[in-house]
């Protein structure tokens, strides 16, 4: 009998943030991805990161992971396991990523499909689809992502909200809107398993959905079309692989989570993401009891790099001696670039020097906190150097906790929070916080944090 799997190629790591008890893998030889194909959870994580990479990158990170989940599903047949992946090519919410090349790469590779989904929803961020226009909720109103400040990111830019006309947009016309299949939110809360059947020759469709039964009823009619042989691609949010996977309630709560904590020490926090929500968050957490701020001036980085790593390094030891977690941060300050490939490299600059912070942490810290999710990949593959993690659960809404596994070389067990840039409201960074040293939460309710965006 041939089992399911559904296979996310995360292009950052907080494509995890509404599930959990999955692997996450930073790395993805065939030995790696056999090892999470034959894992007891439905889904498993391939965190390939390429949203900070040119689309060159890009699409070869997302054809190598392809080609070496074909071999691992071979070598399982081979033995006698046979596995269906159900392909999810996971990117942001709010429309940034490497669309379409991830997908025109999976289709390739891993293809023919029937039809690929853009489904972006991420309902406990706010983000939901309607007459096949795509909204962040701002303060309880319903705002065109076109209108935000997603939509002029220095890589990523688009102009339209009307999904059709972004697909369009997006593929410089080779896909016209007038092509597009709109399942209205109509269709999709009723039976819409005939229109699935009916699809072939990877057509792309967009789907409406402003809350989670509207997903679970949709995955539902999926699962059926796909055990009636048909093949489906999907470039989505985080909500969609709740309704996929239908997983059981997280183990531990989140305002339990305080639990995993290593001998109830202080922690560390590394903040990379400069999103205005970032850094509302950070001077609310900046405000908190037991921090010491340590400020990165990323402009001296380049020129100064060895003097100031061995400063900050020394600031953090002194930090966790006297007690206290240190919030590590760059500097807030929104930089002007004169192309792209220029403001990629800087980024990765940045980047390895703040992995270069992560290696020297304390062994001894009780848990470590990440803001951003470019910054998240980095700190999981190249900070502390896992090949693989495993989803605790979510700490608050949107924000997923991992953990080391028992025989890391340095931080065994350590509780790692992957906090997107973009969710929650200013108090979120500092209620984190509060769950994991005890404190008693900042004045902001779960709900509050779910709807703010």
């Amino acid at each position: 009998m041939t089992e399911t799997k559904i296979v996310v190629l995360d292009d950052d790591p907080t494509g995890s943030q509404t599930v959990h008890g999955c692997l996450l893998l930073t790395q993805w030889d065939v030995d790696t991805i056999k090892t999470a194909l034959t894992d007891d959870s439905p889904l498993f994580f391939v965190l390939t990161n390429t949203r900070g990479m040119d689309a060159q990158q890009a699409a070869t990170i997302t054809r190598e992971v392809c080609l070496n989940l074909r071999a691992a599903l071979l070598e399982l047949k081979a033995v006698g396991k046979a596995i269906n992946p159900i392909m999810v090519s996971r990117s942001d919410s709010t429309l940034r990523g490497h669309y379409p090349v991830e997908t025109d790469v999976i289709e390739e590779e891993m293809g023919p499909f029937d039809a690929h989904f853009l489904i972006p929803a991420f309902f406990e961020g706010g983000r939901i689809t309607n007459n096949g226009i795509h909204y962040l909720i701002v303060d309880g109103e319903a705002v065109p992502v076109h209108q935000t400040e997603f939509a002029n990111d220095s890589v990523f830019a688009y102009k339209h909200s009307y999904m059709p006309d972004y697909v369009e947009e997006k593929t410089k016309g080779r896909i016209p809107a007038s092509e597009v299949k709109h399942f209205s939110l109509q269709e999709v809360r009723g039976d819409c398993l005939p229109q699935l059947m009916a699809l072939e020759k990877n057509h792309c469709c967009v789907v409406d959905c402003i809350q989670q039964s509207d997903l679970d009823q949709f995955a539902k009619k999926i699962h059926q079309a796909a055990a009636q042989g048909k093949r489906f691609l999907f470039r989505s949010g985080a909500s969609l692989l709740t309704s996929l996977a239908q997983l059981p309630p997280q183990p531990v709560a989140a305002n339990a989570m305080r639990a995993y904590v290593r001998d109830g020490k202080p922690g560390a926090v590394i903040v990379g993401s400069h999103v205005q929500k970032t850094t509302a968050q950070l001077h609310e957490l900046l405000t908190q009891d037991g921090i010491t701020a340590l400020e990165i001036d990323v402009s001296r980085i380049e020129a100064e790099r060895e003097p100031l790593l061995e400063n900050v390094i020394e600031a953090v030891r002194m930090a966790h001696e006297l007690g206290n977690t240190p919030v590590i941060y760059t500097s807030r300050a929104e930089l002007v670039f004169a192309d792209q490939q220029t403001r990629l490299q800087f980024g990765e600059t940045i980047s390895a020097f703040l992995m270069d912070v992560v290696k020297a942490l304390p062994q001894q810290i009780g848990f470590l906190i990440s803001k951003g999710g470019i910054t998240s990949n980095d700190v999981l593959s190249t900070g502390l150097a896992l090949q693989t993690s495993r989803v605790l659960g979510q700490i608050m809404a949107g924000c997923s906790v991992v953990r080391c596994p028992q025989d890391h070389a340095s931080y065994p067990d350590l509780p790692v929070v992957i906090f997107p840039g973009n969710v929650g409201d200013e108090y979120a960074l500092a209620t984190v916080y509060c769950r994991l040293t005890g404190a008693p939460d900042v004045n902001a309710s779960e709900e509050k944090q779910a709807a703010s965006v």
